[in-house]
């Protein structure tokens, strides 16, 4: 076959040139519709991915405002300068708090008698025992460290107690001075010596003058240990130490000074600086989208300018009719409480461009005033009727509303009672001091209990100190709660609750049976709780108590403490604005969400396009080949009969000739 670029060259007139305008004329209205088709999806894909990454952006405040921990903050403020306190953890409780602080927690100091010198002068040899609280530690002086710089260097290369030892220069001479680490009346510095020079261990010479024991005070008493007292809300209270972490829960008090006769007001709040960041970040991100959305989806009737591209695309107006309706409606479970939709915590839209407004006191003053239905608006969270039935966690799959508890079988702890009834007083010697107890099916180590007359409470705590002191149970978590009965019998519990929790005692001393009435054996496990939540059977696991699979309440946890059964009244699930608005944020972008399928349809458009394209360039390159053959077949006939017309031109130019030469 001729190429394209020979045709023409018989006729002059079928030439390339031809044949490509007609392939263009040919191509070109549909290369156009195919330009326009990709430019037009090209520019939706550009806008969804913006609404993509504009949605996933709300979806992170969203989440902020689901978690309830946000709305738990506190803030604190002393009312004077004489105490001050922190929020420790989620324990604290808001309120107000009288606090006069009449004494501060001091350490104890003791100081020698003067030395002309700190490292020549020999105090004596012996030995000290410095003791405080429990911890003891013996010090060994002998030539090499009997000065007050040896001594004071020994003392403080001893961790053992809670002393520090220096040397004091006073202008004129040197003093040992000993300094407890710690403050309060317990930790009293006590200093026993046995003096091995002058073999007096309380007079006043040689290593002597540093005992601080009874019977031989030679040291000084320079400050004296004393305990931190204050009066909380009117009842006072001591402590050993300045910080204070037991007395208002969830508070570390620190102690600064005393304000006795004029107590001060200690104010735990709500922090609403969190949560008015958190819904002001939640607005702006839902106002970037709606931006988005709104400049996409623009109509003008007047003609002046192109209207937006998605107008009248059904995805995003199904994201945005759903999203608005979402927030616009009162949440499930708070119709009758105070707060009941995102209007009344001072969230407005504005009804021509549907962004949204934060009025800011508004939402400060509702949170003020009722946090936990503000907090239930946006986050999710979990309501009980019943004192003792306390609310744990929801699933995925939980449906909000309200649901009965029903209790079968309440749980119970797995429970050894001891045989004898105990007296007033009890001892132990070496004959009942010992045991080994296997809890929750993790078998200790061997018990040993302090030797020594103990009344009743003091014996139980005993027992139950050193089961929990066990290392072999502490590791493995399991501990044990003592206690007696109604007819003064030991009763030693599991700490938890269940099928799991059982005490079996393996091991007792010779006269444990008769004295303390506990023998080798295995006491009663305890049992799950037994109920139903929403009428269906749940499952039981402790006082755990979680709803059936595949009921509305799925995925609902309830704590159920006490013992009694029936009806244990009911747990409301409520789901915010914020948890929900997660949803369905996850439900948009996951992989058979509404946007993925949206750009997964005009991806799949721009491949037919290109599909299209490969077609037309097929078709016309057909075309082109068949002009090609047809024009050469054209110039070949035209080529023959310009040669017939050249030849009967000359026959006819020679007869013309040959008459006239006649």
């Amino acid at each position: 076959m001729a190429s394209v670029s020979s045709v023409g060259i018989g006729s002059g007139v079928l030439t390339s040139e031809l044949i490509e305008s007609l392939a263009e004329a040919e191509r070109a209205p549909t290369e156009a519709r195919l330009n326009n088709q990709e430019a037009e999806i090209n520019a939706e894909l550009s806008v969804f991915g913006l609404i993509q990454s504009a949605i996933t952006d709300l979806r992170l405040p969203s989440r902020t405002l689901a978690n309830p921990e946000l709305f738990e903050s506190k803030s604190i403020a002393s009312g004077n300068v004489a105490f001050s306190g922190v929020i420790d953890t989620s324990d604290a409780s808001v309120g107000t708090h009288t606090i006069e602080v009449t004494a501060l927690a001091n350490s104890h100091t003791l100081t020698s008698a003067e030395f002309t010198d700190s490292n020549v002068t020999a105090v004596g040899t012996g030995s000290l025992a410095i003791t405080i609280g429990s911890d003891t530690a013996t010090i060994t002086i002998d030539s090499t460290n009997n000065t007050l710089d040896g001594i004071a260097a020994a003392i403080n290369n001893d961790s053992t107690v809670a002393v520090t030892a220096s040397v004091l220069y006073t202008g004129t001479a040197y003093k040992l001075v000993l300094n407890s680490d710690v403050t309060g009346l317990a930790n009293v510095i006590d200093v026993a010596v046995t003096d091995t020079g002058d073999l007096d261990d309380t007079d006043a010479s040689g290593l002597s003058q540093l005992s601080y024991t009874s019977g031989a005070l030679n040291l000084t008493e320079s400050q004296a240990a004393v305990d931190a007292a204050f009066k909380l809300d009117g009842v006072a209270i001591t402590r050993s130490t300045n910080i204070v972490s037991d007395a208002v829960p969830g508070v570390i008090l620190t102690l600064n000074s005393t304000n006795s006769g004029s107590p001060s007001s200690l104010i735990i709040a709500a922090d609403d600086e969190p949560v008015v960041a958190g819904v002001k970040e939640f607005v702006d991100k839902f106002n970037a989208l709606k931006t988005i959305i709104n400049d996409n989806t623009a109509f003008d009737s007047s003609g002046a300018t192109e209207n937006g591209i998605l107008l009248g695309d059904s995805t995003t107006r199904t994201i945005m009719s759903q999203v608005r309706r979402l927030l616009g409606s009162t949440v499930v479970g708070l119709e009758s409480a105070n707060v009941r939709s995102l209007a009344e915590v001072g969230i407005s839209t504005d009804y021509q461009t549907g962004l949204l407004t934060l009025d800011e006191s508004v939402l400060k003053s509702k949170f003020a005033s009722d946090p936990t239905d503000v907090t239930a608006l946006f986050s999710d969270q979990g309501r009980t009727t019943d004192s003792q039935v306390t609310y744990e966690k929801a699933g995925l799959n939980t449906v909000p509303g309200t649901y009965a508890i029903s209790v079968t079988t309440a749980a119970t702890r797995g429970v050894l009672t001891g045989s004898v009834s105990m007296g007033a007083s009890t001892t132990i010697d070496a004959n009942n001091d010992g045991l080994t107890i296997k809890v929750d099916d993790t078998t200790s180590g061997a018990i040993t209990l302090t030797a020594g007359s103990y009344t009743k409470a003091q014996l139980v705590a005993e027992i139950q100190s050193q089961i929990n002191a066990d290392s072999t149970l502490s590791a493995a978590s399991k501990g044990v709660v003592v206690s007696l009965d109604g007819s003064n019998q030991i009763v030693i519990s599991s700490s938890i609750y269940g099928s799991s929790s059982k005490v079996e005692i393996t091991a007792v001393d010779t006269n444990t049976v008769a004295q303390l009435g506990l023998s080798v054996a295995a006491g009663t496990t305890g049992v799950d709780v037994v109920g139903t939540i929403n009428g269906a059977t749940a499952t039981g696991s402790g006082q755990i108590l979680s709803a059936a699979v595949g009921d509305d309440s799925e995925g609902i946890s309830i704590t159920v403490a006490g013992t009694a059964t029936g009806s244990r009244g009911t747990v409301k699930y409520i789901e915010g604005v914020g948890e929900q608005l997660v949803d369905k944020i996850t439900e948009y972008i996951s992989i058979d969400g509404t946007l993925y399928s949206k750009t997964d349809t005009l991806t799949k458009a721009l491949a037919l396009i290109s599909e299209e394209r490969a077609d037309l360039n097929e078709r016309i390159e057909t075309l082109t080949a068949r002009l090609a053959r047809q024009f050469t077949a054209a110039d070949i006939i035209i080529s023959q009969l310009n040669s017939t017309q050249d030849f009967v031109k000359r026959q006819l130019d020679a007869l013309a000739g040959f008459g006239s030469d006649d």
